[in-house]
């Protein structure tokens, strides 16, 4: 049998033209101002925000150089004495700087123990109230601590479990002594960590709800025909939904984990002394703002930033490791 050898010939490869290497292709690079004519209302949308970021985040970012200067502000960076690691040496023999870092380790931890999961438990709960009159309300009553600033808050506490307020008195007429709370150094951190539970726990409810609001309710549904009860149907299909967001807000906390409260701290400070109450953004304002002892307070700041770092890298690293991708992939 004769075989035909036109009919097993590979077809000839047609040669694409211009335009089908234009619509098909995807990596193909577009001119800069073909870029600029399709995107520049986007980036004139976006240029305020650049400039704010710019102005207040990252230029400041060059007066780290007075860590290792004798900055005097009367002199200026360019005439100010440069003595290289001598402000970290300093900082580092100081027993304040020491007390300060010990009490914002202490804080930090109470707020990652106590404050991070309330957040995710009241999630939890709106998610579960079916009414939505209730929930509404509910949510509007957690949030408003928010928006009040910190002396109000401070104010509040005071009336409310101050020596001479309305919790005090009701023991002093019932005949039971009244409680140092307000004042006590010994339970300071987990007052500023309560303190913090009624502002923020609320607020930070939203991006949660959202992590839930996102989960796929055929799952529930799928879990709930299997015959799985509401805790199962928490463990095994909220929980492992909201994961990516709980791991990546638990990046964010600990990169701000050793910002606890300046404001909040520096008003209750007087009351418990700086033993108990002096953290890093308060050494740092006492020692460069009142004392002028900036070359100081920088290196601490920097310090303080690096540490940031370190541990927003770490705990990015582990998340990987979990299969997450944290802030950034891999």
């Amino acid at each position: 049998m004769a075989i035909d050898v036109k009919s097993t010939a590979p077809a000839p490869v047609r040669r694409l033209s211009r335009k089908d290497l234009q619509s098909g292709e995807p990596d193909r690079k577009v001119p800069f101002l073909a870029r600029w004519r399709r995107d520049y209302p986007l980036l004139i949308m976006v240029a305020p925000a650049v400039i704010v970021l710019m102005l207040f985040t990252y230029i400041p970012l060059l007066g780290n150089v007075i860590a290792f200067m004798d900055y005097v502000p009367f002199l200026g960076i360019r005439d100010s004495e440069w003595v290289g690691f001598d402000n970290f040496t300093a900082l580092f023999a100081d027993a304040g700087f020491w007390n300060a870092f010990s009490n914002t380790l202490q804080v930090t931890a109470l707020q990652l123990i106590l404050f991070f999961p309330v957040p995710i438990m009241l999630a939890v709960f709106l998610n579960s109230v079916m009414r939505s009159g209730v929930k509404k309300f509910t949510q509007s009553v957690i949030y408003l601590p928010h928006f009040l600033s910190w002396v109000i808050i401070v104010a509040l506490f005071q009336q409310m479990f101050g020596g001479a307020g309305v919790v005090n008195r009701f023991l002093i007429n019932n005949g039971i002594s009244p409680l140092d709370i307000m004042s006590n150094p010994e339970t300071f951190k987990l007052l500023i960590t309560f303190q913090g539970i009624w502002k923020d726990a609320g607020w930070g409810t939203i991006i949660f709800l959202a992590a839930i609001a996102a989960i796929d309710a055929s799952q529930y549904e799928a879990a709930a025909i299997d015959g799985a009860g509401s805790f199962k149907r928490f463990w095994h299909v909220t929980l492992p939904g909201m994961r990516p967001i709980i791991v990546l807000m638990l990046i964010l906390r600990l990169g701000d984990s050793l910002t606890v409260g300046f404001e909040q701290i520096l008003l209750q400070r007087d009351a418990v002394g700086p033993g108990a109450a002096e953290v890093l953004d308060t050494f740092v304002y006492f020692n460069g703002v009142v004392d002028g002892n900036w070359g100081a307070a920088t290196a601490a700041g920097l310090l303080k930033g690096v540490v940031s770092l370190v541990l927003v890298l770490a705990a990015n690293k582990f998340a990987h490791k979990l299969g997450e991708d944290g802030i950034y992939k891999s």
